[in-house]
């Protein structure tokens, strides 16, 4: 298993051009979070903040994305969550469900901003579940 990792964040206005290893730059003005991959390949992230994209939590102290962040085109294809300013790895994906779940998220895009697409979007691949705590099944519960 791969050691976790804490990071720090800055609200910043614009990204700085030369960012810090450990640092997740973050531009509301611009809806942007950008931080070096946390693998250590030095690889520029860029996440945009939006609806079909991510979402940053920020609760006073530590920030949080969501969905995970799969650097699928970087050469390091490194995958992690970025909860509560900690990395957290996640499980490699397969090329075929690499291009299940961009071909899932674009028609949802297609969908959502008026494209003329079908109703029956196919699926990424689901991984394997993992076993849940009582704390995550509330969450789920409580989420849905």
């Amino acid at each position: 298993m791969k050691q976790e990792i804490a990071l720090k964040h800055e609200f910043v206005e614009f990204i700085p051009e030369a960012l810090k290893e450990g640092t997740v730059y973050i531009s509301i003005r611009f809806a942007t979070v950008s931080h070096l991959c946390v693998c250590g390949c030095k690889n520029k992230v860029v996440t945009p903040l939006r609806l079909m994209d991510w979402k940053l939590i920020f609760d006073g102290k530590t920030v949080s994305l969501y969905p995970s962040i799969g650097n699928w085109s970087l050469p390091c294809r490194s995958h992690y969550w970025i909860r509560n300013s900690r990395v957290q790895w996640a499980a490699q994906w397969s090329r075929g469900k690499i291009d299940a779940s961009r071909a899932y998220d674009r028609r949802a895009k297609e969908r959502y901003f008026g494209a003329d697409e079908p109703e029956n979007l196919p699926k990424p691949e689901k991984e394997a579940p993992l076993k849940k705590g009582l704390w995550r099944k509330f969450r789920d519960w409580w989420s849905n």
